[in-house]
């Protein structure tokens, strides 16, 4: 598919995929893919930061490559590494021979047929379109991977001693998102553009639940909107270490449609915390108390 022409198009297109993205999240997307910009997406952990590269492969029929980071993360788990046993093979195969010219051996296993590709490689050399390729969680790398990173983000190329420099066949759209457990690099951001992912209004994620949750009625999706709304609002969202996300609501609608829930209760609140939450003192938090004064109409509050 052609990229869309429009922010309204591209937020349409969106949509059809089950993706609900607000005007400001459909520009800087937009204006990635027209700039052809890496776009760095910052926000609370389940805001639906990774699922906008999913729903963007769809859209623009390009396959998803995730590079999915992590503690300790090496250049050659992102980019390439060398066949070794294979280039082993092809050396003593050599000395077998007999007279073998050892230079032009040593050249021979430096092949393209030896190398074996990694995410960031397998985005340069995707045919055209070209690919989204998903660099997730990249504030949970090691700072020297952000430097490494910089080629990438910055001409679309990587440099392999053995062969040279390799550049894009067709420029990747390419998404990195960041929880934001430590701050990026200064270098890393100026090679983007960036966006900060809120949790959606009551509105949006009402959409997305009644979306992703077809068997919910319409009343049972506002009231998990509604709720979970209230409940990363203050004073409430004091008392948990991290709120719900898009994922969580999305979750806790399927499993209350699995329970035949008609109308959520302080009890059924109670029984079903541990999907909204995922740390036990959270779900220790969401107290009986606390799920009545959630629960109340709006205009009872106190």
């Amino acid at each position: 598919m052609s990229l869309p022409t429009t922010v309204d198009a591209l937020v349409q297109a969106l949509q059809s995929v089950g993706y609900f993205a607000d005007r400001r999240l459909a520009t800087a997307v937009f204006l990635a893919l027209r700039l052809q910009r890496p776009l760095l997406l910052e926000g609370e952990p389940g805001v639906g930061k990774t699922a906008l590269a999913k729903a963007l492969s769809e859209v623009l029929s390009r396959s998803l490559i995730r590079l999915q980071c992590y503690d300790g993360l090496e250049q050659r788990e992102a980019m390439y590494e060398w066949n070794y046993a294979a280039q082993l093979l092809h050396m003593r195969a050599a000395e077998g021979q007999g007279g073998a010219d050892m230079a032009q051996v040593e050249r021979e296993v430096y092949q393209d047929r030896y190398l074996i590709r990694r995410p960031l490689l397998q985005a340069l050399q995707a045919p055209a379109p070209g690919a989204v390729l998903l660099i997730d969680e990249v504030d949970r790398a090691d700072e020297p991977f952000e430097a490494f990173l910089l080629e990438y983000l910055g001409e679309y190329q990587v440099s392999i001693p053995e062969i040279g420099t390799v550049r894009a066949t067709a420029t990747p759209v390419t998404i990195l998102t960041s929880n934001r457990t430590r701050d990026l690099h200064d270098a890393v951001k100026r090679r983007c553009l960036y966006h900060w992912l809120d949790y959606p209004e009551r509105e949006r994620e009402l959409a997305i639940v009644r979306a992703q949750v077809p068997g919910a009625s319409a009343a049972l999706a506002q009231q998990v909107a509604e709720f979970v709304g209230r409940l990363r609002s203050q004073p409430f969202a004091n008392a948990f270490q991290r709120a719900p996300g898009i994922a969580e609501s999305v979750e806790w609608a399927k499993a209350l449609v699995a329970l035949d829930t008609i109308v959520v209760d302080p009890e059924v609140v109670s029984d079903t915390a541990g999907i909204l939450f995922k740390q036990r003192e959270d779900v220790a938090a969401l107290t009986r108390d606390m799920a009545v004064q959630l629960l109340q109409p709006a205009d009872t509050d106190a």
